[in-house]
């Protein structure tokens, strides 16, 4: 263990068939947030810095094979992705957790929710596609970014080309997805993250395993599976309300977000409306939001996305609940 700047704490904690590299900050209501490519656990600091300050205990690991978190050859499917956190808030003492889950970390948010509900007090999904869900025709109607079938190449076919280049290829996708600049301290954390070959390997098998994860959602979602936390949806300018048209047809207490300002990695580009929106989260789902405040959700910073012209779901401006 060791001690962060800030006062948070830096651990590897042995899991059953990984060691995952993990920074805790303050007491309270615990809160996971999990990151997503080419990210590690730092992308959050500005959003975590703020939830302890309300008064929250802050998780960031570093997701199977990514960051310090150590590589293994297989797991990377939601569900054994989702297995790891679970296996970490056991680690840490913690029953349940507000989940937030980014980019390619929604995937083992969603499978907890899904398949560990009684540890995920609430979910936020951020600037992400749930594979498999109905609601993402639009982003799946241009084939999806052209790095997902790169990424998903048989052979090996990503790493290796992409292995000597790794500071341009990551930056690429730290240019894209912020519209402020990712801080060059960070940055240079990222690209050091995912330098070499099999570290290449590892981050790319999220990739490889969405075709399953999809499968596994869309029959759970066939089957009537819905949530019943608190769960919110925030979209950016990447994916505008497409995660809000996912998950607002599955989940009995709904609250979507737009943050159009805002680029792909939104920890980044719009911590503090990020931060006051799971604080809201937090809220709706039992939990404090900060002391002496109902955390409004920031409507003044960002709206929510405007309702379809549609009668079949509710307007995505509040909560709703399924009878």
């Amino acid at each position: 263990m060791r001690s962060t700047d800030d006062g948070g704490r830096h651990d590897r904690v042995r899991l059953p068939d990984i060691t995952v590299a993990v920074t805790t900050h303050g007491t309270g209501t615990p809160v996971l947030l999990l990151h997503g490519f080419p990210h590690t656990k730092e992308v959050w600091q500005f959003v975590a810095t703020q939830l302890v300050a309300a008064g929250h205990r802050v998780v960031t690991p570093d997701l199977r094979g990514m960051g310090e978190t150590s590589r293994s050859e297989t797991g990377y499917g939601a569900a054994s992705l989702a297995q790891d956190q679970v296996q970490l808030l056991d680690a840490l003492g913690i029953g349940a957790a507000h989940v937030v889950g980014l980019d390619a970390g929604a995937a083992p948010a969603f499978a907890m929710a899904t398949g560990s509900p009684e540890r995920v007090q609430s979910l936020t999904i951020v600037e992400a596609v749930i594979g498999g869900l109905a609601g993402a025709e639009s982003f799946a109607a241009t084939g999806g970014p052209w790095w997902f079938g790169f990424h998903q190449a048989p052979g090996g076919l990503a790493e290796r080309a992409v292995a000597g280049n790794e500071d341009a290829y990551i930056r690429f996708f730290l240019d894209a997805g912020s519209r402020t600049g990712v801080p060059d301290h960070l940055a240079r954390r990222i690209v050091a993250a995912h330098t070499g070959r099999e570290r290449l390997r590892a981050a790319f098998e999220h990739y490889r395993a969405m075709p399953d994860n999809a499968v596994t959602n869309r029959a759970w979602a066939e089957q009537g599976g819905s949530l019943t936390m608190a769960v919110t949806a925030v979209g950016a300018s990447t994916l505008g309300d497409v995660p809000a048209r996912q998950l607002e047809r599955i989940a009995t207490d709904f609250v979507g977000y737009l943050l159009p300002d805002s680029g792909h990695i939104v920890p980044v580009d719009a911590p503090d409306e990020l931060a006051r929106i799971i604080l809201a989260t937090i809220a709706r789902g039992g939990g404090p939001s900060t002391p002496g405040s109902t955390a409004t959700p920031p409507r003044a910073a960002c709206a929510p996305p405007e309702p379809r012209p549609s009668t079949d779901h509710p307007s995505r401006g509040g909560s709703r609940r399924r009878s």
